[in-house]
């Protein structure tokens, strides 16, 4: 089910509620209601939906709907009950009710976490998306990179006295962006009764999801094997959590796949060069375009311009 959605051709953003595995999750469709190609924006572990804002507005002008969720327990979607733990099959579920509730398969760009989750789910509901699109992540990542991430999400436990110092750590972890703006710290802290402020997420997920991440590297590499849609990588050059072992690796479990590497940018791949993400994702959408919905090139085209890895 879902709230405030209009069939209407109006564009713009339009705020949601939809329905995932059991709870509601907060969403924005950009762009007419009801264009014929949806693109579904699946953000990264912390994120929220504002992660994907710049670049759903430019495929908006494209002529596609752009629909960006909170996963649950992030954002402004709803939290898991006190007595049920957190897992990575609910998280799977709710993105498979989402997608699977469009009218046609959408093509899935999903940044870390979400891309892990979205090679779960078309494994297990093959042609649930037209093609995926995976934002510097890979089935097996590097410990290290992991290890550095849940330590600054974690290294807060009291949350921070003020917005300032929200983005002084935020800005000592992340070197070289710019200094966050209050409204963009507004979407990712919340304040709490006695004036601090703390991480949207639940603080719950780190130790029922996070933290026990690599004991599906198996399952996820299985997943990728089975995957079938166009499907294309995008890393960073600088990324510490994908690098060019796991990438090897994953082009071996998913031939099919192209990777391509944007130079300069970390793990925060979006975020860091938004112009080349959009602009290459713009590409491939462009290239999908060409294609039936099965995802499969007219005939008259080659199909080996479409596969393998390319720098």
């Amino acid at each position: 089910m879902r709230y405030g959605l209009s069939p209407s051709p109006a564009t713009g953003s339009h705020e949601l509620r939809l329905s995932g595995a059991g709870l509601e999750l907060a969403a924005t469709c950009h762009g007419a209601c009801d264009a014929p190609a949806t693109v579904l924006f699946a953000h990264g572990f912390g994120q929220t939906r504002r992660a994907w804002t710049a670049s759903a507005a430019r495929v908006v002008a494209q002529g596609y709907r752009a629909l960006a969720y909170d996963a649950r327990g992030h954002g402004g979607s709803d939290r898991n009950p006190a007595d049920q733990a957190y897992t990575a099959q609910q998280f799977i579920d709710d993105l498979i009710v989402v997608a699977g509730e469009l009218p046609q398969p959408p093509v899935l760009v999903a940044a870390s976490m979400g891309g892990l989750f979205g090679l779960s789910a078309e494994a297990r509901w093959p042609g649930l998306f037209r093609a995926m699109v995976l934002v510097d992540i890979t089935p097996r990542w590097e410990p290290e990179g992991m290890q550095r991430i849940l330590g600054f999400i974690t290294a807060f436990p009291d949350g921070f006295a003020s917005l300032d110092a929200a983005a002084d750590a935020i800005g000592a972890y992340l070197p070289g962006r710019a200094r966050k703006s209050e409204a963009a710290l507004r979407e990712v802290l919340r304040q709490q009764p006695d004036g601090r402020w703390h991480w949207h997420w639940d603080r719950r997920l780190v130790d029922e999801l996070a933290r026990d991440g690599e004991r599906h590297q198996e399952d996820l590499a299985n997943a990728a094997r089975a995957v079938r849609c166009p499907l294309m990588l995008l890393s960073g050059g600088r990324s510490d959590l994908v690098s060019d072992d796991t990438v090897t690796e994953f082009l071996g479990l998913a031939p099919h796949a192209r990777h391509v590497r944007i130079a300069g940018a970390t793990h925060m791949l979006a975020g860091d060069d938004n112009d080349r993400f959009t602009a290459t994702l713009l590409d491939y959408l462009g290239e999908l375009d060409g294609m039936g919905p099965t995802g499969r090139r007219a005939a008259s085209c080659d199909p080996a311009s479409v596969n393998g890895a390319f720098p």
